[in-house]
């Protein structure tokens, strides 16, 4: 069942549920208020029939008889009799009244005046103890049927049931309308999401303006979808790549061994033909590291280790690295540091962005030939800018746009030893971490790095 059916469904029950409350609460007090009502007419009636039956002044019960004939309408199948009590037996005499339960008798005896009640085949019956002047004691009560009551509470009845089934499908209605708006931003995200596939893996869904569920579920997808997007191109990546760039080390191998085989040779030659070998050996290694760093920067996120990480002490262990791997640098480092500690805080993982950095910054020792190279930090609003300034070589004005693909060299870095896969890790690793990394470079003038990290604040 989908969930707008089943979300519609328990609105109904819930409203259904209150309806039927309030409906059997109206019913309730309706029917009380009606059968008291109609208890008390019948009490009084009785109380008019004593005092008329036994008021000894005419007057007076002229009086009664004309204020129950004008005021007091008659009650359906009205009936009023007036039993002889005797106190010291205890027996009533009952010739022509009703025949009810001897409880009933007793019980009006024991309220000694209060009203009793009787309900008898549908027949109600109110009778009260009376004292005449001479001292003796009658039973006078009256009886009628609630026809009236009953016909309005009926009435009510059906009025409820039929006010409950259609408030029942008005609501039903009204909640697959309703449901049907209120999900019609899921179904957009589920026909776009249907639209992505491993060929355009870079069509992004619509985020919006709002912070409701809906937007955070479309930037979820949207993050997921980013790494899926780093993990495919790293992947294809390696694969596309690692034929060509294996291809030549293991051609050179192979025929430098296949001309050593071919007949005999001196010890110099062997040499010779080992020490290509040996070099070509050690270029396939290079080669087959890189192509594993770049390939598993396109994690999912879970499988490494993800913190806080403070960048101002990131930047100053890629210092020390820098050190130990080029004593002859000169880089500089410069920290602008903000009051608050989460301004220079993100969320990462530290050997990561420790090896994107320092090949940031290997890098610029290694194209300027060890000239000054400025590591800076500052921070702006909820961003963690890194910049790295060199005065090497640079890098011809349009070739800057290939720099992130893998294994491509500038043409003027032919001198320099490397493979092309420094910068495109680097891009890789800066990206999963939500970041963005640009290039500024003149020829012969030098090169800027830019990275922008977002910060937790």
């Amino acid at each position: 069942m989908r969930i707008q059916i089943k979300t519609s469904l328990l609105f109904t029950f819930i409203t259904a549920g209150i309806i039927l409350f309030l409906s059997l609460t109206v019913y309730y007090f309706a029917s009380r208020f009606t059968y008291n009502d109609f208890l008390k007419r019948l009490e009084l009636r009785a109380r008019i029939t004593a005092r008329i039956h036994f008021e000894g002044d005419e007057s007076t019960t002229a009086a009664f008889q004309e204020l129950r004939e004008q005021y007091l309408s008659a009650l359906p199948n009205e009936r009023f009799f007036i039993l002889r009590y005797d106190s010291v037996s205890g027996s009533v005499k009952n010739d022509t009244g009703p025949q009810l339960p001897q409880s009933f008798y007793e019980a009006i005896v024991d309220n000694k005046g209060q009203t009793t009640f009787k309900l008898v085949d549908h027949v109600h019956y109110a009778g009260i103890l009376h004292r005449d002047r001479h001292n003796d004691h009658f039973l006078v009560i009256s009886s009628a049927t609630n026809l009236y009551g009953e016909t309005v509470i009926s009435n009510l009845r059906e009025i409820l049931v039929i006010t409950f089934i259609t408030s029942v499908i008005v609501v039903f209605t009204v909640g697959i309308f309703f449901s049907h708006k209120v999900f019609a931003p899921v179904r957009q995200i589920m026909n776009q999401v249907k639209d992505i596939s491993v060929q355009n893996l870079h069509l992004r869904l619509k985020e919006g303006d709002g912070k409701d569920e809906l937007t955070e579920l479309s930037r979820t997808f949207n993050n997921m979808l980013d790494r899926l997007e780093a993990s495919f191109e790293t992947q294809n990546n390696f694969v596309s790549n690692a034929s060509h760039e294996f291809r030549t080390p293991l051609t050179s191998i192979i025929g430098e061994a296949e001309i050593a085989l071919s007949r005999e040779r001196s010890c110099e030659e062997y040499q010779q033909t080992l020490q290509v070998i040996q070099q070509e050996a050690s270029r396939l290694q290079h080669v087959t590291k890189g192509l594993l760093q770049l390939a598993q920067s396109g994690f999912d996120g879970k499988k490494q280790d993800w913190g806080f990480i403070r960048i101002d002490e990131l930047i100053m262990n890629v210092k020390r690295t820098t050190d130990e791997i080029e004593p002859n640098n000169r880089v500089k480092v410069s920290l602008q540091m903000p009051e608050l500690e989460k301004l220079v805080t993100v969320q990462g993982n530290e050997h990561l962005l420790h090896q994107a950095l320092s090949n940031i910054v290997l890098n610029a020792c290694k194209y300027s030939d060890n000239k000054s190279v400025l590591l800076s930090l500052t921070t702006s609003e909820n961003r963690i800018i890194i910049v790295i300034v060199d005065e090497g070589i640079g890098i011809p004005a349009g070739e800057v746009k290939y720099i992130f693909d893998p294994f491509f060299r500038a043409s003027n870095t032919n001198r320099y030893e490397g493979y092309g896969i420094g910068l495109p890790l680097t891009h890789t690793i800066i990206r999963l971490h939500k970041g963005d990394i640009r290039i500024q470079s003149r020829e012969g003038k030098g090169t800027t790095v830019i990275v922008t990290l977002p910060s937790i604040c």
